[in-house]
Parts: structure tokens; sequence; C-alpha cells
């Protein structure tokens, strides 16, 4: 029987925490204070909870990351004295750092022993972590640079209901999984703004052709786009009403300010820090990526999503 840490008492956390134990894993899940373990445990979950991390490092085989982006370089540096040869490493949050631009398997990568960057792996996809707790199915991707690695990594995690692929493609699939948020907050501004499903399919149909272009200049194999991690998760954030992203978009076309809307909000909306990662690795690379310039501008310089995209000439002349 494995065991499994995940660090971060988060939807998707809880939700690993699940699939796992039901699994067989004796899992368990690392949080912030004593406080949320104690409320997790007297919740008579199917894994324990603890605030040590020490405690719960101690023995595992497998790590697992669900934290927000902006969050996972201070976890690993939290854990890494705990990590040893023997652990599979996981990171399962998808976004940007914003002050660097690196994904997530870069940051863990810096944080870790340089022994340990091996056994690296990144999961992504279509995870609305709500249906999938529901028991509903789903599908996702595990990378890593050695094929074998992701093989042992899918074989852990895989369910009846949660079916799982293998890559070698890191860097595709983290950028798919990060990169799609930027577009599914445009594609709630659009829902907000009531323009109708005729111009969200040509603004996530525009928006995903910048995300592929700026993925590839990354290093990123453009297929991988155009698998789970990329287009299934790019539907499903831009669909559901699930999707936080797309959530904060459409309050934004609404007329509430940003700081406003992420402060009601539980969990992290990650298309916000990764736009402007994004914008900045555009700009780094020489890359004219007009839909993500367009989204920066709304979240960062004050401009209006109803006058930003009422009028879809501009955007059609730059994408002809």
């Amino acid at each position: 029987m494995p065991k499994v840490t995940i660090i971060g008492n988060t939807s998707w956390g809880n939700t690993l925490g699940v699939l796992l134990s039901d699994k067989g894993a004796a899992v368990k899940l690392w949080t912030r204070s004593e406080a949320e373990a104690k409320e997790l445990n007297q919740g008579r979950r199917r894994y324990s909870s603890t605030s040590h991390i020490g405690e719960a490092l101690n023995g595992a085989d497998v790590v697992i990351w669900a934290v927000p982006s902006q969050k996972l370089r201070e976890n690993v540096s939290q854990a890494k004295n705990y990590l040893t040869n023997s652990m599979l490493l996981i990171s399962a949050a998808k976004g940007l750092e914003v002050s660097s631009g690196k994904r997530m398997s870069q940051v863990l990568a810096e944080e870790i022993a340089p022994s340990l960057r091996g056994q690296i792996c990144v999961l992504s996809g279509p995870n609305l972590a709500r249906e999938i707790a529901q028991g509903l199915p789903a599908a996702s991707v595990i990378a890593a640079q050695d094929i074998a690695l992701a093989e042992k990594a899918r074989e852990l995690m895989e369910s009846p209901k949660f079916f799982l692929s293998t890559s070698d493609d890191v860097v595709g699939v983290e950028l798919g999984g990060a990169l799609k948020n930027i577009i599914a907050l445009g594609a709630g501004m659009i829902d907000g703004l009531a323009l109708g499903d005729n111009a969200k399919g040509l603004f996530i149909a525009w928006g995903w052709t910048e995300a592929v272009s700026l993925g590839v200049t990354l290093g990123a194999r453009a297929g991988t786009f155009y698998g789970l991690a990329g287009l299934g998760d790019l539907i499903a954030t831009c669909s559901s009403t699930l999707s936080r992203n797309h959530y904060v978009g459409y309050e934004l076309a609404k007329g509430r300010a940003l700081s406003e809307i992420s402060a009601s909000m539980p969990h992290v909306a990650e298309g916000v820090a990764t736009t402007a990662a994004a914008h900045q690795l555009a700009k780094n690379q020489g890359l004219k990526l007009p839909i993500i310039n367009l989204i920066y501008g709304i979240l960062f310089e004050g401009l209006s999503p109803s006058r930003a995209l009422i009028d879809f000439k501009e955007l059609a002349a730059s994408h002809r």
C-alpha cells in the first residue's frame, strides 16, 4: 500500500486525497495550520491531516503539491529537507510563477536537491475538482521527462472514473494547463457581456492560437495543445460555471473590480497571475499576442471589458 502525502488543503488536494484513498493508498494531507488539520480530521475523511510537515512526509512514497501556483515555491521550500531519493514528486498546480514566468516543475526543480529532479512529474487536464469529487468521469495527463516515471505515476493515480494518459512533453502539458486560464477569463467576460456563443467561439479559437504560438516558442510540442492537457482543459474551463477563471471574467464584465472579486473568492483564479507572467514572456520573446495583451490590459491597466470586447474588428484583423 503506497504512502501518499498531499501538500495543500485545497479543493483539488482534498479531491486527490479521496481518489487515492479509495484506491487503497495511505494518504496524509498537510495543512498550513493545526486548526485546519483538526477540522479535517473531525470530518472523518478517508485520510488523515496534519500541520507538521515532517510528520506528513515521514515514509512517503509519493508527494503531490496541490497548491496555488504563487505559493508553490514557499511550500516546496518548507518540505525540501524531508524529501528523499525514493519519493515520486508530482506537481498538480496549474500556473506560471508571476515573478519569474517559470513553470511549476521548474520552480519545484529549483527548490529541491539536484539528485531529486529526475523524480518530478506534472498532472494536468480538465480537472474541475467538484465534478471529480462527485464521482463523475474525468481524464488527465501525467507528464515527465522519463516516460517510465510518468507510467509509474499513472498506475498509482488512475481509477475507474479518473483516466490518465502519459506524455514526455512536460513543457506543453504545463503550459496548456496554465495558458487556458487566460482564455477562460476572456470567455467569462464575453458571457458577462452577453455577446453570444459565436463571439465566444471565435475568441477562444483566436486566443488558443496565441497560446500555442507562445508554447511552441517556449519549447512545447504543438500537438500537446490539442490533447487533454490543452484543448480538453480549455473547453472545460471556458464553458463550466465551476471554473474560477470564467467566473472572474464574468464578474469583471458586470463591472466589479478585480480586487473585490478576488477577495470574495475562497479559492484562487490562477489565470490572473498567469496573464501577467505570459504577457511578460511574450514580450521577452518578441511575440505579438493581441488576445493575451487585451486580457492583460483589462486586468492590470484599467481597460474596460465592454470597450475592449464589443468591437472585434481590430482583433479580427490581427488574426487573419
